[in-house]
């Protein structure tokens, strides 16, 4: 068992199955623009750094494109547009994930939510999906001037949570949650069925990879302070 004082999540890909609005809301963009829908499983992959990364990779066509350099706003207008309409309309829970949430409640463990998507789709979709009771702490993509990788929002939600992050567990499915778990110096589960450009988080060096929140709550105990 791993004795933790907080439990931090991931939200797209990890809690919540938010493919079918993206990918809805990326085509009627794509639309706006001139451009072909793109296959859901190109959205897929894209997603993970933000709405304005999401933009340009499906303008794009490829994962490949500049960080430096933000979408076309007309283009960033259009997919915002649209998925203010679609957010939440076709999101389901991942299996295990209410059970766990629930599991970590009675155990009396404090969690949080930390997401690259912008708070303004965030807490309608927590609250529509029945999560928002869950979580002491939200930390969307536009709440700190840096997202994951980076680990700012993690360091941030400990701090919120009064937690050192030595003393807290993120549970994410992809590289990004990786990276931004390890150098928080939090410990980091991983599922394997998110969103995870493409790669196979077998290929990560995290502290376990589970199958489902369940599994991973079940795998944990509250450290009671000294």
């Amino acid at each position: 068992m791993l004795a933790v004082r907080a439990v931090l999540f991931d939200l797209d890909g990890t809690l919540l199955d938010t493919i079918p609005d993206l990918h809805a809301a990326a085509s009627a963009m794509l639309r706006d623009m001139g451009k072909p829908a793109p296959e859901v499983d190109a959205i897929r992959s894209y997603v993970g750094r933000g709405i304005p990364n999401l933009v340009k990779r499906a303008l794009a066509g490829s994962l490949e494109v500049d960080d430096t350099q933000p979408p076309p706003a007309e283009a960033l207008a259009s997919f915002r547009h649209h998925y203010a309409r679609e957010n939440g309309r076709n999101v389901r829970c991942f299996p295990g994930v209410i059970e766990g949430l629930g599991d970590l409640k009675a155990k009396g463990i404090p969690m949080a939510v930390i997401t690259n998507k912008a708070h303004a789709f965030t807490i309608p979709l927590l609250e529509m999906t029945g999560l928002a009771g869950y979580f002491d702490v939200v930390v969307s993509g536009d709440t700190l001037p840096k997202i994951k990788p980076d680990p700012m929002a993690l360091v941030w939600a400990c701090g919120r949570l009064n937690v050192s992050p030595a003393d807290a567990l993120f549970v994410g499915d992809s590289v990004n949650d990786f990276l931004a778990g390890r150098a928080a110096g939090c410990r980091v589960f991983l599922l394997p069925y998110g969103y995870n450009e493409g790669r196979d988080v077998q290929e990560l060096d995290c502290d376990a990879i589970v199958p489902t929140v369940l599994s991973a709550a079940q795998r944990i105990r509250k450290l009671e302070a000294a």
